[in-house]
């Protein structure tokens, strides 16, 4: 009788690995289906345990979902703050820019969910407020600069929201295209921002409103 090779046992996963696990299927997708066309059988299924496993780790798709959203946020965050250093405004720009750019190419998934705008049950607030986030830190930049060009630093919010929406809505553009690369899409965002900044007019008016009130 030939002898019988020993079932090799599938080596059991630690609770910390199991966790890990589920989150990144979760995080598949969530970026997939978004929250409400995400299940807890689905995600039980392709992690290969049963729906109990999953609520054992976070109680449901509900805590899935919020560490995956608070992750990609803090990583996001994180990216753009370290970015942001340099001696010229410009450079911080550049390299804001990059660094979100930089985000949705390499965390593509966290982008979708966040982008999605985040489901009430994450508890960590909405891409809105994410973007607002992200305005603030630029926001100490344009108004340092508005100082030395003589314009209102109280404005400086105000800019600081527009100019990081405008990357931000281009970044959700560049996620279907990829195209141009990254860096080409960086140059024309500063290029776009830089430029409209340094010929800034102290008091902006609408011209179609001047002229209706001069025919009145």
């Amino acid at each position: 009788m030939s002898e019988q090779k020993p079932r090799s046992r599938r080596k059991r996963m630690t609770g910390k690995e199991r966790r890990e696990q589920l989150l990144d299927i979760g995080r598949e997708l969530f970026a997939e289906r978004g929250f409400d066309g995400t299940s807890i059988e689905e995600i039980a299924a392709r992690a290969g345990v049963s729906k109990p496993v999953v609520y054992e780790h976070f109680g449901g798709k509900e805590g899935i979902y919020a560490v995956v959203v608070d992750r990609e946020m803090q990583k996001l965050l994180g990216m753009v703050g370290d970015a942001l250093i340099g001696d010229h405004a410009r450079d911080k720009l550049e390299h804001a820019a990059l660094a979100l750019l930089r985000y949705v190419e390499e965390s593509s998934q966290g982008f979708r969910i966040l982008a999605r705008d985040s489901h009430a049950a994450s508890g960590t607030g909405s891409f809105a407020s994410l973007i607002s986030d992200i305005a603030t830190q630029v926001e100490h930049i344009l108004g340092e600069e508005f100082k030395s060009r003589g314009y209102d630093p109280k404005l400086a919010p105000l800019y600081a929201q527009s100019l990081v929406g405008m990357v931000a809505l281009t970044g959700q553009w560049w996620l279907e295209v990829r195209r141009p690369k990254r860096e080409v899409v960086a140059a024309h965002l500063v290029n776009l921002a830089w430029n409209g900044l340094s010929s800034l007019d102290p008091k902006p008016r609408l011209e179609t409103v001047q002229h209706r009130r001069k025919g009145d």
